[in-house]
């Protein structure tokens, strides 16, 4: 009997251990089991959400394209049918040389140029054809009525009724800009000087632009593209103020005794009337009927832009080849 309590209590604490460790890799197991399934739950639901997503993404993806087919296939149902009347009327063959003569035309112009004429030798200006309503319009260029303490502003001191009157084609005087105060007021803004506005009142055809506030490079116009004509016969003028002007001195850009930066007359601004230089690039671009007043033309270019076109072919293809004048 000892030997057997004896045996059988030196197996409890064996027993005691293995029952210990066993009961620890179950609990182990049983939290990796619950990790699992917690694991392969969030995964299903993300799985899910991406799904609908995707789901979503592909349903407005055929809606967008549906819409966009059918509407494709009505053009080229109605294409298809305005051909087949023209076959009807004009005959096959006379449908096939239109056909050729069309894709002729679009090798030589491409959609994005203009089919302008090859030189400026053979344009011809019409002189008959006015499509506007004629008459006299003469502008206040100084004026002597108050404002208060303040000087005059820069396009005069006109009341709302006046400005609603002046949108009216009659024969009137305007307030448009570049008035004059009263007698010892200081000057209401964009001053020119006096060599440069006779040089831009014998101008017919006119090309301008402007930087202000150094905003912006030179871009000359490619000489290559203009003709000996638009070089003696337009002025290319470039309106730019001091701190524009001492840039370009500094990138290398210096005008010559005329004035020129090879094709571009610069004429400086001093004085500008406005702050804002966004708004005073409006001046020359809105008012060059007053900045150059005996010119029959003028084509505004913008500063971010270079002229590649002589500005005589220009005008023959914008205005005198559809009459527009």
């Amino acid at each position: 009997m000892m030997a057997l309590f004896r045996h059988s209590a030196e197996l409890l604490p064996e027993r005691k251990d293995n029952v210990v460790i066993e009961f620890k890799s179950l609990n182990r197991n049983e939290h990796r089991i619950r990790r699992g399934r917690k694991f392969g739950r969030i995964t299903k639901q993300r799985f899910s959400v991406w799904l609908t997503v995707l789901a979503v993404l592909f349903l407005i993806y055929l809606i967008f394209f549906g819409i966009k087919m059918l509407f494709h296939g009505k053009m080229e149902g109605g294409i298809s049918t305005s051909i087949q009347v023209q076959e009807e009327i004009m005959g096959v063959d006379e449908l096939d040389v239109s056909r050729q003569a069309k894709s002729k035309h679009r090798k030589k112009y491409p959609s994005c140029e203009v089919g302008l004429s090859d030189s400026v030798d053979h344009l011809v200006e019409p002189k008959d054809f006015v499509n506007f309503t004629q008459f006299s319009l003469d502008y206040i260029d100084k004026e002597e009525k108050p404002f208060g303490k303040s000087p005059s502003r820069f396009g005069g001191q006109q009341s709302l009724e006046e400005r609603e009157k002046s949108f009216y084609a009659r024969n009137q005087t305007l307030h448009c800009g570049f008035v004059k105060g009263p007698e010892g007021s200081p000057s209401t803004g964009f001053d020119l000087d006096a060599n440069d506005k006779t040089y831009m009142n014998t101008c017919k055809v006119v090309v301008s632009s402007c930087i202000f506030g150094n905003s912006d490079f030179l871009r000359r116009p490619t000489r290559k593209r203009i003709s000996e004509y638009s070089k003696k016969n337009v002025c290319f003028v470039m309106f730019v103020d001091e701190q524009t002007l001492s840039k370009l001195s500094l990138e290398g850009n210096f005008p010559d005794d005329g004035g020129y930066i090879g094709l571009w007359k610069i004429v400086v601004v001093r004085n500008l009337p406005y702050k804002d230089m966004r708004r005073t690039g409006k001046v020359p671009k809105f008012l060059s009927h007053r900045l150059f007043p005996s010119s029959m033309y003028s084509i505004w270019l913008d500063s971010k832009m270079r002229l590649n076109t002589d500005p005589m072919l220009i005008l023959e293809y914008f205005l005198w080849r559809m009459r527009c004048t």
